[in-house]
């Protein structure tokens, strides 16, 4: 399950070096690569979890580039038991490895639960070859969960003679910073903090007929029950968020698949989607600091996968957005207190937000930057956002925050 994450990760890739604490990992530039390693470049990392873009880049790297989109080929809601209580899309890493046998030509010839000299071991075994790992993002210096967060994480492990190769295409902005694909050659002492791990070989065999575009919808009403009724909003909120995080990336690999087949993809719904998950972390956010609860969340989300019917199998649905309040004016010296703090977290000139610029079209816009926003209006202004407002459609411009402040 990834950490809350930021909607609007980009498709940029940046190499730089990642510091956490006393680490500091180098990302390798991609002309100084070895060349027979699994290029993570090849993958579409902002549509892929952190489990899937690695069994992707195996995939390309046997099958050729483009075939890590089959993952996107069936689109279904399916729900499993969280270890919290609140259930998860997120499905174990057995059924990833089903899928990755049916439609990616990649079969586990060999797996085991390792510790880390274990590890280090059977990798070193395995001569230059990569293996397949899944570990605690809070051990794997390269990430920006390092020492903050735990959850399970893949990454490529090879063995050469000036380190250990580490290969990992993850895409995701977090609270901490970018995580970005690439490649890094570590020491020993720096994968010492692997307590264990999932090691696999995964082996390349016939790549299976290329599969048909498929939607199917599993029950939901008891999905958003558990969410809706769980007494710990902040926790519920917290983990809705990663939650819409996975429900919005698997959408847009399914449309990306679809465009590839030639089939229509409905833009509108992708960008409901998108507002949803905005929507989702900022309600986390306000939660966590004591705020209210925004009402209504859980509706949207209930009515976006109902309508994932008409985008994507076919049927019919019909939308209910939340009303934009109608403009009318705004004071004056609020709209410059509100321009002068978006300017100064954007980076933007407070006249071109005056003159009705959207956050969201700067470069340096993202959910944390509205998140941040938001509670330095609510701080420094002395007010408050009606609750009832905070939908991502209300948020994007200095006027539809002065209509929604109390």
């Amino acid at each position: 399950m990834p950490e809350p994450a930021d909607p609007y990760e980009t498709a940029r890739h940046v190499t730089r070096p990642h510091t956490t604490d006393e680490v500091s990992v180098n990302a390798i530039p991609a002309a100084q690569r070895r060349p027979h390693d699994p290029d993570p470049d090849t993958v579409d990392a902002g549509l892929l979890d952190c489990v899937q873009a690695n069994l992707g880049v195996l995939a390309d790297h046997h099958h050729g580039p483009g075939t890590h989109l089959r993952l996107g080929a069936r689109l279904r809601f399916h729900c499993h038991p969280g270890e919290d209580g609140l259930p998860t899309v997120d499905p174990p890493l057995d059924t990833h490895l089903a899928e990755a046998e049916r439609v990616l030509g990649l079969r586990v010839a060999a797996r085991a639960r390792l510790t880390g000299e274990g590890l280090l071991d059977a990798v070193r075994a395995a001569g230059g070859t990569h293996r397949y790992v899944v570990a605690d993002a809070h051990a794997l210096p390269w990430l920006p969960y390092h020492r903050r967060a735990h959850m399970d994480h893949s990454f490529l492990l090879a063995a050469g003679p000036d380190g250990w190769h580490v290969t990992d295409a993850y895409r995701n902005e977090t609270r901490w910073g970018a995580a970005d694909p690439g490649q890094w050659t570590l020491a020993d002492s720096e994968l010492a903090e692997i307590t264990t791990a999932e090691v696999l070989d995964l082996r390349p065999v016939e790549l299976p007929k290329e599969p048909d575009p498929a939607w199917e919808n599993g029950p939901t009403e008891g999905y958003l029950a558990a969410y809706g009724t769980c007494p710990d909003r902040a926790r519920a909120l917290h983990r809705l968020t990663a939650e819409t995080w996975l429900l919005t990336r698997a959408r847009k690999l399914h449309a990306r698949y679809r465009e590839q087949a030639g089939l229509p993809v409905d833009q509108d719904h992708l960008h409901r989607w998108d507002a949803i998950q905005e929507q989702t972390y900022l309600a986390h956010r306000r939660v966590e600091r004591g705020r209210a609860d925004p009402p209504g969340l859980l509706q949207r989300l209930s009515e976006a996968l109902a309508a994932d019917e008409a985008a994507f199998g076919g049927g019919s649905a019909t939308s209910h957005g939340s009303a934009v309040p109608e403009p009318g004016p705004a004071d004056a010296a609020l709209r410059r207190s509100v321009a002068a703090i978006a300017a100064s977290v954007l980076g933007a000139a407070e006249a071109d937000l005056l003159d009705g610029a959207a956050f969201d079209t700067y470069a340096t816009f993202s959910s944390f930057r509205l998140v941040e926003i938001i509670e330095r209006l609510e701080a420094e202004l002395d007010l408050e956002l009606d609750p009832d407002a905070l939908v991502p459609e209300n948020l994007h411009r200095v006027d539809d925050l002065c209509r929604i402040a109390r």
